[in-house]
């Protein structure tokens, strides 16, 4: 029972979101503010899958101007737990089949996303390029997951390196961004406890060339590592 209301409510939060937030999204199309509108409306899903979500911000991790997010990428989920993090001004960075999804997708482009083949490296290069100019231009930030698919319960995978040139490029802080599992959330389980988002404080980029991208990007692993860990066994503490 549980499930099938589960099932018919995100169906008609689809639908909703697909028809109003379109509607909405067409009177400035592709507008990097839609992001964070949409991206909080998703948020507020999690009560309806049974998740109490709680999203923290360290010391220094509010009003940095522009950035680069950086998000721990576990299961479908993520739409509704990590979405009620993006800050304004703030466009993700995902695969151009998404724009296929039906109704996600054509939200997704339409809110001002940007789009990247992966199965083409010459123009996910190129895209990098396109990144940087965009935060610089137009004042933008931008979310990306690192580990470049999702972990399913596997922890945090390696990560890739686009985010971390793209920050070095703009020379703009990477701001890393971790939720707590999700692996045990059951849509057939009324209460699916507490998941913590924290927006850790932000890592400098000054002074850094292309040379330092690895070693940025072990930094910013091991700072997420390690908190996800931490963020687990609060979590655990707190159900027990």
């Amino acid at each position: 029972m549980i499930l099938l209301f589960r099932m018919i409510a995100m169906a008609l939060f689809a639908v909703f979101m697909f028809v109003f937030g379109c509607g909405y999204c067409l009177l400035s199309p592709r507008n990097p503010t839609h992001v964070y509108t949409c991206g909080r409306q998703f948020s507020k899903m999690a009560r309806i899958l049974g998740i109490k979500l709680e999203v923290r911000y360290a010391d220094g991790a509010e009003g940095v101007g522009s950035s680069v997010y950086i998000a721990n990428h576990q299961n479908n989920y993520d739409l509704f737990t990590v979405s009620g993090a993006i800050m304004p001004r703030t466009v993700t960075v995902g695969k151009k089949s998404l724009v296929w999804m039906p109704l996600f997708g054509q939200l997704y482009w339409i809110t001002g996303n940007i789009l990247i083949d992966r199965a083409n490296r010459s123009k996910a290069v190129g895209t990098i390029g396109q990144i940087v100019e965009k935060i610089k231009q137009r004042n933008v930030s931008v979310w990306m997951f690192p580990e470049g698919t999702r972990s399913r319960g596997r922890g945090l995978l390696p990560f890739k390196t686009g985010a971390f040139h793209a920050a070095i490029g703009a020379n703009v802080p990477v701001v890393p961004i971790v939720c707590s599992s999700t692996e045990n959330v059951k849509l057939n389980r009324w209460d699916n406890g507490v998941v913590i988002v924290e927006v850790m404080a932000p890592v400098s980029t000054d002074g850094l060339t292309k040379e330092d991208v690895r070693g940025l990007s072990d930094t910013c692993r091991e700072q997420m590592k390690d908190k996800l860990e931490q963020l687990n066994a609060e979590v655990a503490q707190r159900a027990a």
